[in-house]
Order: C-alpha cells, then sequence, then structure tokens
C-alpha cells in the first residue's frame, strides 16, 4: 500500500476513528472521576555510623552502612516498624495492611532511604511517613549488634519531613486523559485497516486493474437519478455524467484492437449499469462522428429497445433464425449516425444463438459496414452468453460498479472470458460515488469545477416532442452486405426520443 492508500483508508473511516477516540477519551475521564483521590508523603531517613574521627574509621563506617542499607529498606515494613505506628496513631489496621500502602527505597550509593505512604488523606499520609521514619530510627538500633561501650554502631535521623500533599498522586487525569484518548485512537485506526483488509468489494480502478489485467478506460459517476434519465447523453448532454460518458469514448478510441471495433460491453452480476454505460457509449460515438451499431444481445433480458423507446418485438433473434432481413430491423435512432437492433423474441437456447455461425457472419458484416459495433451482453457469472459471443468480437469491456461488485466476482468474471479465449479490451467503474475517499471527482482523476446548466428556450417549455416512426428500406439481405449510408438513413429517420 503506499501513503495514498493509507490517507484514504482514514478518510473513508474517520467516522469510526472519531468516534473510538471519543469513548477512549471518555473511557479514561469517567474511570478518573469515579477513583478516590489517593496522596503521596514521603520522609526521609539518614543512615550514618558512631565511629571515631579517622579517615580509616569513616570510610568503614561509610562501606558498612552502604552493606547494610538495603537491609533497613527491608526492616521498615516488618511488623516490629510498623505496629509502634500503628499503635501510636491508633490506625486500626494490621501491619500487612500498612505495608501495603508503603514504599521504600535507597538510592544507590547513597545512605538515603525514603519512605513513601499513599492515603486517601493527605494529612494523615504525612503523619503516617513521619511516624515510620521514627520508628525506624528506633528500630534499627535496638537490632543491630552493639559496640564494647553497649552503644549501637548505627544511628538513624529523620532529615526530611514528609508533608501534606496539596494535590492528589493518583489519579493523574492529565495522563489518563492522553492514554485513553491514544487507546482510543489506535483502536480506531487499528479497526480501519482491518475493515480495508477484509473488505473484499471492488472500490477503486487499482482494485478492478490488479484483477483484469487490463486498462481503465473511464468511471461513471452515481446518479441517483440515473433511473429517471438513464440516457445522460441525450437528455443532458452538457451534465457532468455525460462528459464521462464522452471520455469513455475517447479512451475506446485510443485502444489498440488489431483493427477490429466490435465490443461486448458486460459486467460480472446483473444491475451493475451494463445496459446504460452501452447506450450512452453508443450515442458519445455518434455524436462524434462515428457510424454505430447497437446490438442487443441480451436474450434473457433485453432493455436497449424499452430505454430508447423502439419497438423490440422483432429483431436479433429473428435475423438469426432467418426470419427477417437486418434492414428491416435495424433502425436508425436520434437523428445520429445510430443504428439499433433490438433482441427481438427471447429464445429457448440464447448460448447457441449466440455461438452460431449466423451471428459470427453477422458481427462480420457489422465490422465492415460500421465504425463500431457494441453489443449489450448479459453479466457473465449467471449464463455463458458473453463469453460466448466476447470470443467473436475484438474483446469484452468489463462494467464493475464500485462498491457492490466483489473481487471474487470480478475475477470469476474474468476467468469466464480467458476460459473461452476471449480478450478483455478494459474495464469501465459505474455508479462510482460523488462524495467520499473514493468519490469520482477525488479518485477518478475527474473534478473539473465546472457546472453545467442548460436553459430551454420557453417556446419549447411545456411541449412534447413527437416521435416519429424510423424506417429503412428492406433491400438488404438477412446477412451480408447492409449498405447502410447513415448520413442518409439518418435524416430520415429523424429523432427517436427516449422515454
Amino acid at each position: 500500500m503506499e501513503l495514498t492508500d493509507y490517507i484514504r483508508v482514514l478518510r473513508k473511516n474517520w467516522l469510526v476513528i472519531v468516534v473510538l477516540t471519543l469513548v477512549g477519551l471518555g473511557g479514561a475521564a469517567a474511570f478518573s472521576l469515579t477513583r478516590t483521590p489517593v496522596y503521596e508523603s514521603t520522609s526521609t531517613v539518614f543512615v550514618s555510623t558512631q565511629t571515631g574521627g579517622s579517615a580509616l574509621e569513616l570510610q568503614q563506617g561509610s562501606t558498612f552502612t552502604q552493606a547494610r542499607i538495603n537491609t533497613y529498606v527491608g526492616v521498615a515494613k516488618t511488623p516490629i516498624v510498623l505496629n509502634r505506628v500503628i499503635a501510636e496513631l491508633n490506625l486500626g489496621e494490621d501491619a500487612t495492611q500498612l505495608a501495603d500502602r508503603i514504599s521504600v527505597a535507597a538510592p544507590l550509593n547513597s545512605t538515603l532511604i525514603g519512605i513513601t505512604v499513599t492515603d486517601p488523606d493527605a494529612v494523615r499520609a504525612a503523619r503516617i511517613a513521619n511516624a515510620i521514619a521514627g520508628s525506624l530510627a528506633s528500630a534499627v538500633p535496638e537490632i543491630e549488634p552493639e559496640a564494647a561501650d553497649g552503644s549501637s554502631p548505627v544511628r538513624l535521623t529523620r532529615v526530611q519531613d514528609a508533608q501534606p500533599a496539596l494535590s492528589p498522586a493518583s489519579p493523574n487525569v492529565p495522563l489518563n486523559l492522553a492514554l485513553g484518548t491514544l487507546i482510543g485512537l489506535a483502536l480506531g485506526i487499528g479497526l480501519a485497516v482491518l475493515r480495508t483488509v477484509l473488505d473484499n468489494k471492488v472500490r477503486t480502478p487499482r482494485d478492478a486493474e490488479q484483477i483484469t489485467s487490463a486498462p481503465s478506460l473511464g468511471a461513471i459517476a452515481y446518479d441517483a437519478k440515473a433511473k429517471e434519465r438513464p440516457l445522460i447523453v441525450h437528455a443532458d448532454p452538457l451534465s457532468p455524467r455525460a462528459e464521462s460518458f464522452r471520455a469513455l469514448r475517447t479512451n475506446l478510441q485510443f485502444l489498440d484492437m488489431g483493427g477490429r471495433a466490435s465490443f461486448v460491453v458486460t459486467s460480472s452480476v446483473p444491475s451493475e449499469g451494463k445496459s446504460t454505460t452501452t447506450i450512452n457509449l453508443a450515442i458519445a460515438l455518434a455524436d462524434a462522428g462515428k457510424k454505430v451499431a447497437l446490438l442487443d444481445t441480451d436474450l434473457r433480458k433485453p432493455k436497449v429497445a424499452e430505454y430508447l423507446g423502439m419497438e423490440g418485438g422483432v429483431g436479433l433473434t429473428d435475423v438469426l433464425i432467418g426470419r427477417v432481413r437486418v434492414g428491416d430491423v435495424m433502425l436508425p435512432w436520434g437523428g445520429r449516425s445510430l443504428f439499433v437492433l433490438p433482441a427481438g423474441k427471447i429464445p429457448p437456447n440464447p448460448s447457441e444463438l449466440l455461438g452460431s455461425k449466423q451471428m459470427a457472419t453477422l458481427l462480420e458484416v457489422l465490422e465492415r459496414d460500421f465504425d463500431v459495433v457494441l453489443c449489450d451482453a448479459p453479466p457473465l457469472l449467471p449464463v455463458t452468453d458473453a463469453a460466448i459471443l466476447a470470443r467473436g468480437t475484438s474483446g469484452a469491456i468489463l462494467v464493475a460498479s464500485a462498491g457492490k461488485v466483489t473481487k471474487h466476482q470480478l475475477e470469476g468474471a474474468v476467468e469466464a472470458l480467458s476460459t473461452v479465449g476471449a480478450r478483455v479490451a478494459g474495464f469501465v467503474m459505474s455508479m462510482v460515488p460523488t462524495r467520499g475517499p473514493d468519490s469520482y471527482y477525488n479518485g477518478y482523476g475527474y473534478g473539473y469545477g465546472y457546472g453545467y446548466a442548460v436553459e430551454q428556450p420557453k417556446a419549447a417549455r411545456g411541449r412534447k416532442r413527437k416521435t416519429p416512426v424510423a424506417v429503412v428500406p428492406d433491400t438488404t439481405p438477412v446477412i451480408g452486405d447492409l449498405g447502410f449510408d447513415s448520413r442518409r438513413d439518418a435524416r430520415g429517420a429523424g429523432d427517436v426520443t427516449s422515454r
């Protein structure tokens, strides 16, 4: 993963990260507020020896005290010291309980002993620390061997009295809040990374490119009103979504397909927008002056005639079985050099028809007479129609719906094509979100910052457009030289309004 991928993960899961960070902060605050404040007070004792004044005796005394200092540290928490303190202060607890609240330490190479006591009462903590220091100073000379004159060789002196603390030592509210925030932040980032690792959806062109090993031909932004205006290039040619289809058209024209220009547009699963993508791409190509043949080869659930507002009762199926001629049913549409062949009646054997010699011959003839041939085919995973048909064309254009199709499904679609020897010409990302880290504008190279608004003339408002009947002379054989003159036929057909 690159740095941009990590940034995208953080942007995509920012809400989870913020929530868990706030939960960590709130948990730390709740913990701190529910704890009883505990105060610490420390008393310091100095250990010395009662020896002569010569340098040698002083050196021997210092060595002796440093050797015994750890012993005195241990003695400070024993009942011989603590029982006196309990009796003196009337604490109401035994030596074991008191020892749990005491910390005794001696710095290295030092004869100082620090006695620290923790207690919910700051004054009592100071009194206990001072009492322990005094008790230790009395107990050590009693347990040490006496000198020849009956005196103790060791003397303990309290050099620093414990003072009541002004602020509690625990809980440390700033530290707890900082730790809670860091823990929540770490959990949030960890969950974000885990979600990304476990996410098996295809969301970016990089995901699709790694699976298909094919170039990205374009990205189509998600449009909530796509069902109301599926033919966006025809209905609103100046919209950003229509511009994305023109970008797709441009990229398609630069593909090197060995001189051929017939494509099967398909997807992995249904409802990925393959039909609307095919039709809008065909319209965009026709607007650029290309002579385009649009075939509805989805012989199971045909949609092209419905989207274009055409009669689709007779079409490709009838041509393949020899019932009608191509020129009788392949009609120009929209006043453009776009000719549409509907699916016709739904046959009982779609795969056999699409893999027949008649279909191969039809594609060969259409490739000769048209600049581009587009075939809207069924999804690859449910049926094999698209894979069979793609074998006889330049290649397949895979439409992958961002955030819907899984990587496993896309891999299955690519495998279905490779099994029959079909080529993947490229892929198109559809339904790309317009907001967020995976948005159309942030992640796909678009976002020019322009808004388009087309105002209709007043005379045209509120007036319905008439739909003339498109007619093609039936001088064409069933399959053969079609002989279409796009400019002549388009002028004669007029304009057919999509519904």
